[in-house]
């Protein structure tokens, strides 16, 4: 099909090279790459002459005569802008043209590219390719339509690890778009797996997200909020989608067909309300486990056409594979956090001339647990040992490395050593692991008889003095490096601590706040008006409460140390 090409013709010639390359004639090669195509194309040379063109062209223009496509390609020529246009009309089709020209061979040139040069053509214009493809078929209109919506919902449903919002972004995606309303409710977290298909019975589901239109918020304040549980009763759409694990379309036309579909009165009394005729429940589902149901309804008239159904279909999968991405995180981060709970035991019961409450946070950005740990170790001779430690890094590795580093720490400190001695041997041992994190640690070793304590630090934040009637004190310590790195080098400090004065240690998820110098962040905990007197657990309310921890970046670690006056 097509004009025979001429030896000399650069359309010709270069497919007969890349066909000579490939081991094959060209006929075969134009077969295997554009024969059958899904759209027309046709191959020209440097004066617009037809040099080939598949069974779609021929099919969408009803013809092959080099002549006609000639006269189509030089109309397309004319009204050529950033190089698409619409040209022609045969039959019911409507036809999108795009000329692509080709960059001459610096070694090769044709009549034809001369010809066209010399008519005020582009001199690089020697050969090119017209593309037609009928914008009017209906399944190519469907399939842009559905690759948008992915594209789209590819952006917007997912941004974060949290179910929560996961869900929430798609149901807003839905709306107003796809339906008038639009619910997600999902297995409540902890409930076991539930393979796809099997009965859902009596379990119920927990509502994450609900959205809908503006016309229909006051129907949206009595259905059931997010956080709260819903049951879909055996028969109802719902129901009858996850048992079957497909799409379940029904139209609400009489009040025999809400009983049907709905399970309860009361979402009957707010569909009847709202006008909602169409609905549509489809099962959210990943890896072969039910995560929960997506549920759409339509106002008026407008019905789930079987195209819409497929499409929302696709998007219910993704938007699920998103939901058990977010399900998976949130389930390890619980599990390290009951690890780390687990581990960071109350301290150990110091004197009872000290007084010592602690507390710890996680952080109220993320999910993600830490290092920090803290401890108190009981000495001869009235003497208690204060501990605050973080170590670098977040998840169960941290954790376990936490724990590890706390073992150590009291039996080195069984030897009762001095502070920046303790350090040193931690450091040293620590830094036999190659696999091991640095961490920061602050010890402080505390003689009520002598009204004094003992500092060391490996490169933690320094610890606050508590005074009654006086500002909070910020007490500068000579700082060695982290433990684990086995620079070691650490020095202490003598300081005086009397009766009634708190000694407060914490971690850097206390301070620490994103685009803010450090030395800012302890000018903020410097100023606050912290409670010398009364328990110590108010005096930490107090300190949490101004610092606002839900900012927090990272895990909260505090330990307060009072001296008992006897």
């Amino acid at each position: 099909m097509g004009a025979e090409v001429p030896p000399r013709d650069a359309v010709g010639a270069s497919m007969d090279a890349a066909a000579l390359a490939m081991g094959v004639n060209r006929d075969a090669l134009l077969s295997a790459l554009v024969t059958d195509l899904p759209f027309g194309v046709a191959l020209l040379d440097g004066q617009l002459a037809c040099q080939y063109v598949n069974e779609t062209f021929v099919r969408l223009t009803g013809t092959d005569d080099p002549r006609t496509i000639a006269a189509v390609a030089d109309a397309a020529h004319d009204v050529l802008q950033d190089g698409i246009a619409r040209v022609g009309d045969y039959g019911a089709a409507r036809l999108r043209v795009q000329r692509l020209d080709l960059e001459p061979d610096s070694a090769a040139s044709t009549e034809g590219a001369a010809s066209a040069e010399a008519e005020g053509a582009e001199a690089t214009a020697r050969a090119g390719v017209l593309v037609l493809a009928n914008v009017d078929d209906e399944e190519a209109v469907r399939t842009r339509a559905r690759l948008s919506l992915l594209t789209s919902a590819g952006a917007r449903i997912g941004t974060t690890l949290d179910i929560d919002t996961t869900c929430t972004e798609l149901a807003r995606f839905t709306v107003p778009t796809l339906a008038d309303l639009a619910a997600v409710d999902i297995l409540p977290p902890g409930a076991p797996d539930h393979r796809l298909g099997a009965p859902l019975g009596s379990a119920r589901l927990l509502r994450a997200a609900v959205a809908g239109t503006p016309e229909l918020h006051p129907q949206l304040a009595t259905l059931a909020h997010p956080g709260e549980t819903v049951r879909h009763r055996d028969g109802s759409a719902v129901a009858r989608s996850l048992a079957a694990a497909k799409p379940v379309a029904v139209t609400l036309r009489t009040e025999e067909d809400l009983a049907v579909a709905l399970s309860d009165e009361h979402s009957r009394s707010v569909f009847r309300a709202a006008g909602i005729a169409a609905m549509l429940a489809l099962p959210l589902s990943a890896r072969g486990h039910l995560l929960g149901a997506l549920v759409l309804a339509r106002a008026g008239e407008r019905e789930f056409s079987d195209a819409e159904i497929a499409m929302i279909e696709d998007l219910a999968d993704r938007a699920a594979l998103s939901i058990d991405n977010a399900r998976r995180y949130m389930r390890s981060q619980g599990i390290a956090l009951e690890l780390q709970r687990a581990l960071l035991a109350e301290p150990a019961n110091p004197h009872p001339n000290l007084e010592i409450a602690c507390r710890y946070l996680p952080s109220g950005t993320s999910s993600v647990v830490g290092g920090d740990w803290y401890e108190t170790v009981r000495l001869p001779f009235g003497r208690t040992l204060l501990v605050i430690g973080d170590v670098m890094g977040h998840g169960v590795e941290a954790a376990v490395d936490m724990s590890t580093y706390r073992s150590m720490l009291r039996y080195v400190a069984g030897a009762d050593l001095p502070p920046h001695r303790i350090l040193r041997q931690l450091d040293s041992l620590i830094s036999e692991n190659e696999a091991a994190r640095p961490a920061t640690c602050l010890l402080a070793l505390l003689e009520p008889s002598r009204n004094r304590v003992t500092f060391s630090s490996a490169g933690h934040l320094p610890p606050a003095l508590v005074t009654p009637g006086r500002p909070t004190e910020l007490l500068a310590l000579p700082s060695g490096p982290p433990l684990g790195t086995g620079v070691g080098g650490y020095e202490h400090l003598v300081r005086e601590l009397l009766p009634g004065q708190v000694l407060l240690l914490y971690t850097d998820g206390l301070v620490e706040r994103r685009h803010e110098d450090i030395d800012v962040s302890l000018e903020r905990l410097a100023a606050l008006p912290l409670p010398a007197a009364g328990e110590l657990d108010d005096l930490l309310d107090a300190v949490l409460h101004s610092s606002d921890p839900a900012q927090a970046e990272d895990d909260i670690a505090l330990l307060a140390a009072r001296v008992v006056q006897r």
